[in-house]
C-alpha cells in the first residue's frame, strides 16, 4: 500500500478519534457540571468551570499537535495571562478559534452563541464557567460588563459569527458597548492559518489537508474613545488592513516564532 494512502488513513484515524474524545469528554462535563452547579458558590464553580474547561482543551490540542497532524503557535497569548480588563478580540475563521485561544487563557470569561450554551456537550460546562450567552443583548452587555468590571478578561469576537466572506465580516457593535460601558481596551488578536478547516460551511466530516497550522499573534491594543459607531467603524478598518497584508503560512511550515511581544497600545 503506498505511503500516501496510509498517511490518509492514518489522518482521518486521529482527526476523527481526537474528536469523538473531545464530544465524549464534553457529554461527561456536562453530566458532572449539571450537578454541581446548584451545589458550588458562584464563585467556586466558576472557577472550576472554566480551569477543566482549559484543561480539556489544551488536551484536545495537544493530541493532535503530538500526532502530528497540527502545528500550533499560541504563544503570544501568554503576555496576556497577568492582564487584567481587557476584552481579548480575534478574527474567527473557523470553529476552533475558541478552543485555541481559551487552552491558553482559561481563565477568561466568553460570550457564546445560546445554541451552544444549550448543547449537550458544551452546555453544562458553559453554565458552571458563567460564561455569557448572546441572546439577550442588554443581558449580554451586562453581564460582560461586569466580569471586565471584577478584573476578568473577556473573549469576544467582533465578526460576531465565523468569517463569510475575508479577509472578515463587518463587525457587530455589541462588543464596542460593552468596552464603553466598562471602560475596557480592546487587545486585537490574529489568527493566521493555513485552511478553512470548520470554517463556514465546512462539513464536519471532511478531512482538511495536513498538517494544519494555527498561528496567533497580537496586535495593537485600542482604547475606547469617541463614540461606539466610530470605535467599531475604526477597528474593523485596523484588522481588515492588517488581515489584506497577511501572508498564509506555507502548509509544511513549522509555525513562526510569534511576532508579538507585549501588546502595543494604539496612539
Amino acid at each position: 500500500m503506498p505511503a500516501r494512502i496510509i498517511r490518509e488513513i492514518y489522518e482521518h484515524i486521529v482527526l476523527y478519534a481526537a474528536l469523538l474524545y473531545f464530544a465524549v469528554i464534553g457529554v461527561i462535563w456536562t453530566v458532572i457540571s449539571t450537578i454541581l452547579y446548584p451545589l458550588l458558590p458562584r464563585e467556586t464553580g466558576r472557577r472550576i468551570g472554566r480551569r477543566t474547561i482549559g484543561l480539556v482543551f489544551r488536551s484536545y490540542l495537544a493530541v493532535l499537535e503530538a500526532a502530528g497532524v497540527m502545528k500550533l503557535d499560541l504563544s503570544a497569548l501568554d503576555a496576556l495571562r497577568e492582564e487584567r480588563s481587557v476584552i481579548v478580540a480575534p478574527n474567527h475563521p473557523s470553529l476552533i478559534d475558541a478552543v485555541l485561544v481559551i487552552s491558553r487563557l482559561p481563565d477568561v470569561a466568553c460570550i457564546m452563541k445560546a445554541e451552544i450554551w444549550d448543547s449537550p456537550i458544551l452546555g453544562g460546562g458553559a453554565r458552571l464557567a458563567r460564561y455569557i450567552r448572546n441572546d439577550s443583548h442588554s443581558n449580554m452587555v451586562r453581564y460582560a460588563s461586569d466580569e471586565l468590571s471584577h478584573g476578568k478578561n473577556l473573549l469576544v469576537f467582533p465578526e460576531g459569527t465565523r468569517t463569510r466572506a475575508k479577509p472578515l465580516n463587518a463587525f457587530k457593535g455589541g462588543f464596542g458597548l460593552i468596552a464603553k460601558r466598562a471602560g475596557a481596551p480592546v487587545q486585537t488578536v490574529f489568527i493566521e492559518t493555513n485552511s478553512t478547516f470548520l470554517g463556514k460551511g465546512w462539513p464536519i466530516l471532511k478531512k482538511p489537508a495536513m498538517p494544519l497550522v494555527y498561528r496567533l499573534r497580537l496586535g495593537r491594543r485600542f482604547p475606547v474613545t469617541g463614540s461606539v459607531k466610530a470605535f467599531v467603524a475604526d477597528l474593523e478598518t485596523y484588522y481588515r488592513r492588517e488581515m489584506e497584508s497577511i501572508i498564509p503560512p506555507a502548509r509544511d511550515a513549522a509555525p513562526a516564532e510569534s511576532r508579538a511581544t507585549r501588546p502595543t497600545p494604539a496612539p
